[in-house]
């Protein structure tokens, strides 16, 4: 991967950008993303931010040898730290926690008043970041699942929702299951989704087998119950799939 062939992730986040945006990018680890987006989206303008000091100096050296420092700024800092208030549009998160990218939005939330577009790419926890953006009346308004080099990744898209209610329209009425495995994802249903809750679910079958298995306390019985539920939620979703990845 470089700044002229971005991993697949990457490349679904960029899509996501338009042109002429005015983004900051946190995270940005070699800055490959600010730069396609520089070289192939038209953006106007990008603040690349890093909170360590190797991938700072990577992005610092890769946007200088792009020949970008006009309009990719490289900065040293924690999460939105590294913007003034109202100087982005756009946030692109990506290749972190779901926990940790609400964590750096929570801390943020006053750098995000200019903000029109919110781009999160959660290694784990997206659940996380769709409860963190309808708390904070963030609409979801796209999300993709896909798979690279055998991991599945989830990329989620919000904008600033209108009133109170607006943020829950892509739920419908099914909220429980929709911060769980994506309005949008569910309703399509494609390959990697299939693929990804059919292993999840497998996967808490297991864990709730070895609870079953362990001194029954409190916490422990608690646990089952909510392993029990989520398993319900998948399966009422997927359905007969589990077969054809047997």
């Amino acid at each position: 991967m470089n700044s002229d062939r971005l991993s697949k992730r990457l490349a679904t986040v960029a899509n996501y950008v338009p042109k002429g945006a005015i983004l900051v990018d946190i995270g940005s680890d070699h800055a490959y993303l600010p730069c396609f987006l520089a070289k192939n989206i038209g953006i106007t303008y990008a603040v690349a931010g890093e909170v360590a000091v190797g991938p700072y100096q990577s992005a610092k050296g890769n946007v200088l040898s792009e020949g970008l420092s006009e309009i990719i700024s490289v900065r040293l800092g924690d999460g939105l730290d590294v913007v003034k208030h109202g100087e982005v549009e756009y946030v692109t998160i990506a290749g972190m926690g779901g926990t940790l990218i609400t964590s750096i939005l929570e801390k943020g939330k006053d750098k995000l008043g200019s903000v029109k577009r919110l781009i999160l790419q959660p290694n784990i926890s997206a659940i996380s970041i769709r409860q963190w953006l309808l708390d904070n009346s963030w609409k979801l308004v796209a999300e993709e699942i896909l798979e690279e080099d055998g991991k599945i990744y989830e990329v989620l898209v919000a904008e600033k929702g209108k009133d109170a209610i607006d943020p829950l329209i892509p739920y419908g009425q099914s909220l429980e299951e929709g911060l769980l495995l994506g309005p949008y994802l569910v309703k399509e249903r494609n390959t990697v989704f299939k693929k990804k809750w059919i292993n999840e679910k497998k996967n808490w079958q297991r864990i709730y087998q070895q609870l079953e298995n362990a001194v029954q306390t409190p916490d422990t019985i608690e646990k089952k119950q909510e392993l029990l539920h989520k398993i319900k939620l998948v399966k009422e979703v997927i359905q007969d799939e589990e077969s054809k990845w047997s």
